[in-house]
């Protein structure tokens, strides 16, 4: 007699649901790079874009404001095709040749954009670039107008509007969050912003809990390296001004060979205060005495621009150790040191900052973004606005753009 087998059970029926997978995507235009990027919260980055116009500007010596806006309404275009070609993030047209729009895997999408008022160029393209070749309804589209396409949520980034700093900061400060995952920073941690548009010592209590410890009254670091690279006229690199001057300073001279200079100055000794304008105008005056840039060999240039290059770094050395006895004197609880923005680039500054933080009562573990991720770039506005999206917190599609806002009021 045979024996009736019985069909094996079903395995669970969680094990048979793929989970859902968040999309975010975002766009960044706040200063002169047009920037986009798909980010999921697996976390992984689908895609990044970042379009440059070094060759606009390098005539300046710097951003030119109006024709960084009409570098955005040329550039957002293709910036926004590339990422959702490379991430396959729509299917393909159908037989009858209306574009589709839906995610091509089962998973939540979402539009964001830094709330700049550079942004306003990719809120024009629309209006004043031609429609590229078989577009999808997204591709002619400000980011609003896209999310609306999507019927998908936009949030624009940060969320709470006040007077000082622009919103690419908080994202820059939560980039190792990204990047460091399954081990990121553990909040509270410090976090130092150095960049073109800031120079911000933070306390990090969460992701939209900030508290300044130190900024500048003048202007940052990174606008203290672009004008020293203009004052000694070095062309710039694929990085722009800033990455010459480091180039420029890591030419195989010798400290010993080079003239002798008189010392930079240090402004705000002992003090949680920053201020660059000051090592700028050191070059500026030094220069003027000489009669001119065409008056300096290349030893004295070098060394006018290792003189700066270690001052500007040495501020910040400085500023990190009264920020960790600082913390030590509140009994908060500090172990990582987060270092963002386009100058945490800077090979320099990286090692520098190494051999500080050994100087500080208890261990702490240094995090930099990757060097592509340091400068302006769309993932960090997408990762730093996944947790509004998973928390349901949208933006209403009417909202403003406003210039600056106050980082510790987030």
């Amino acid at each position: 007699m045979r024996r009736l087998l019985s069909p094996p059970s079903p395995p669970p029926l969680r094990r048979l649901i793929r989970p859902r997978t968040f999309t975010v995507l975002a766009l960044e235009s706040s200063a002169d790079d047009s920037c986009a990027a798909i980010v999921s919260d697996a976390p992984r980055i689908l895609s990044n874009v970042v379009l440059k116009q070094h060759e606009i500007h390098e005539v300046y010596g710097g951003i030119h404001p109006k024709h960084a806006i009409e570098g955005h309404q040329h550039n957002m275009v293709r910036a926004l095709l590339s990422p959702l070609s490379s991430a396959h993030f729509f299917s393909s047209p159908s037989p009858s040749d209306a574009p589709s729009t839906t995610p091509t895997s089962t998973s939540a999408t979402a539009s964001t954009a830094s709330r700049s008022p550079a942004a306003q160029a990719s809120a024009a393209v629309s209006a004043s670039h031609p429609t590229p070749p078989n577009p999808s309804p997204l591709l002619s589209t400000c980011p609003s107008s896209a999310s609306t396409t999507w019927q998908a949520p936009l949030s624009l980034f940060p969320p709470v509007p006040s007077p000082t700093a622009p919103p690419p900061q908080q994202a820059h400060a939560l980039t190792p969050l990204l990047t460091q995952h399954p081990n990121p920073p553990t909040f509270p941690f410090l976090t130092l912003l150095v960049s073109g548009g800031h120079t911000l010592l933070l306390l990090a209590s969460s992701p939209t809990s900030f508290r300044i410890l130190a900024t500048t009254p003048d202007e940052s670091i990174g606008r203290s390296f672009d004008k020293v690279s203009r004052h000694l006229a070095l062309p710039w690199t694929a990085l722009g001004p800033g990455a010459a001057l480091e180039q420029f300073c890591a030419q195989p001279f010798d400290d010993s060979d080079l003239p002798q200079i008189p010392p930079y100055p240090r402004p705000f000794k002992g003090q949680l205060a920053f201020s660059y304008s000051s090592l700028h105008s050191y070059v500026e005056r030094y220069l003027h005495a000489k009669g001119g840039l065409h008056n300096i060999d290349l030893p004295t240039r070098l060394a006018l621009a290792r003189g700066f290059q270690t001052a500007a770094v040495a501020q910040l050395e400085e500023k990190l150790l009264l920020a960790f006895h600082w913390c030590q004197s509140q009994d908060i609880h500090v172990h990582h040191l987060v270092v963002s923005g386009g100058v945490a680039s800077n090979t320099f500054l990286r090692k520098r900052l190494a051999a500080c933080i050994t100087n500080v009562h208890s261990p702490i573990t240094l995090s930099f973004p990757p060097p592509a991720l340091c400068t302006d770039n769309a993932v960090m506005i997408a990762w730093a606005s996944m947790h509004r999206f998973l928390a349901g917190d949208h933006d209403p599609y009417t909202i403003e753009l406003l210039p600056k806002w106050n980082i510790d009021t987030l």
